[in-house]
């Protein structure tokens, strides 16, 4: 590799790639927009051809682009494997960088996690929570050895797989005496004010096409957000406000009564929740251990947190990208 290509070029690089906008990936990188643009400019220079093209739309990549992304993600997640490998050596214990989506952070994670730990104590844990999309770029990017959470669309699960646990739904949740408790058609949702999963969120197609099915327009008195936190604050907060989120997010809040699941049919929305891993990667003992210890509390042989709604089980996909775990 020409020695002036550096690890931030390739992760400039990547972000970009995966985002499609400049702005994303600064935000992602917590750099400014002008630094990206000036890293992604070093790296097409130094390569000699057009990685991407750029207008107001946000970027795309160019055929040469689209080559090379492949090469520079499989080095970077090689490299930093390596670098993990290295120092896990040098202090005797293994390491494992997992990531979670809020959809299972609450539910099947600490389960998975205190079984994991009492089963391989020597085996250092790190736990990342956040986003679809942050997930995956840093998965892609070697930084987080899997991710559990909700199954992406097709773009945004390229080379990857995914090993299907379960299925979940999307659920929608009021206070306790919220005037919403008797609410049963979906159109009815549009007297309150609605917490909505944001445009970057796995769930968010699918609550759009259940919308769309059944002839229901977006509802104009929306707030978009991502976080379980701010979520749950605002739905307790206010009677008038309805939470549209991943069943996985409120299980426990249901399970105890801080929270009330609408009668509203919601089947639709249905989609798998696995672990995530690179395509090419070579599974270490800990994601296997770790693995089997999801898969354990998913099919019941470790409990989850108690709760009168039980875990919905789906056939395997044939999609191409799935795996089941072993």
């Amino acid at each position: 590799m020409d020695r002036r290509i550096k690890f931030r070029h390739l992760d400039t690089f990547s972000a970009i790639a995966r985002s499609g906008s400049l702005k994303r990936a600064a935000e992602e990188m917590r750099l400014s927009q002008p630094a990206i643009s000036k890293t992604l400019k070093e790296l097409e220079d130094i390569l000699g051809v057009a990685l991407m093209d750029r207008d107001r739309a946000g970027a795309r990549l160019t055929q040469e682009g689209e080559i090379f992304l492949q090469f520079a993600e499989q080095s970077t997640a090689a490299l930093r494997h390596g670098l993990r490998s290295v120092r896990a050596g040098g202090t005797s214990r293994a390491q494992l960088s997992v990531g979670a989506l809020p959809s299972v952070a609450s539910s099947l994670l600490p389960p998975a996690v205190l079984a994991f730990a009492r089963s391989n104590p020597d085996t250092l844990l790190e736990l990342h929570e956040g986003p679809h999309y942050d997930l995956t770029s840093r998965l892609r990017s070697g930084k987080l050895d899997l991710v559990v959470g909700r199954l992406g669309t097709p773009e945004s699960m390229q080379g990857l797989v995914f090993r299907q646990l379960y299925a979940e739904e999307v659920v929608i949740v009021a206070a306790p005496g919220s005037p919403a408790a008797t609410v049963k058609q979906l159109e009815d949702l549009a007297a309150f004010r609605v917490l909505y999963p944001p445009p970057d969120s796995a769930i968010r197609p699918l609550v759009a096409r259940m919308l769309i099915a059944r002839g229901v327009p977006l509802f104009a008195n929306r707030i978009e957000t991502a976080s379980p936190a701010l979520g749950r604050a605002l739905t307790l907060a206010d009677p008038g406000t309805v939470w549209v989120i991943s069943r996985g997010v409120v299980l426990n809040d249901i399970g105890e009564g801080r929270l009330l699941r609408l009668d509203v049919e919601t089947s639709p929305t249905m989609g798998a929740i696995g672990v995530m891993s690179l395509a090419d990667e070579v599974p270490t003992p800990a994601f296997r251990a770790f693995s089997t210890a999801l898969q354990r509390v998913a099919r019941g042989a470790v409990p989850q947190q108690a709760h009168p709604i039980p875990v919905v089980h789906a056939s395997r996909s044939e999609q191409p990208f799935f795996k089941p775990v072993k």
